[in-house]
């Protein structure tokens, strides 16, 4: 079951870093990890985030969308897009997509 206040408190520990702190990677991954292991629980978990939450995690759609791998995952970060269009996620969007799909060459 996906721990939203792991996630919460993985998101303020990531927003006190520096942005060029080489452990920011680690929360990604960490994050990734969390997010990328039920989509359907990360959907409703997406579905019912703050714009705070959906800033911070947009830095890593793109590696939940490689590993979960499920247009079900684009549809909803696209209404996170709608539900919060000051955020400009859309290059974020369209990144998570291209990562989803495969690699033809």
């Amino acid at each position: 079951m996906l721990d939203s206040n792991q996630i919460k408190r993985l998101i303020k520990e990531r927003s006190e870093l520096h942005l060029n702190d080489p452990r920011v990677y680690e929360f990604w991954g960490k994050l990734t990890e969390i997010l990328s292991a039920n989509v359907l629980e990360t959907i409703e978990f997406f579905d019912t985030c703050t714009e705070q939450e959906a800033y911070w995690l947009s830095e890593i759609f793109e590696d939940i969308s490689a590993r979960v791998n499920s247009q079900d995952f684009i549809e909803c970060i696209k209404r996170v897009d709608r539900k919060y269009p000051e955020l400009l996620l859309s290059k974020d969007i369209r990144v998570a997509e291209e990562f989803m799909t495969p690699n033809l060459n």
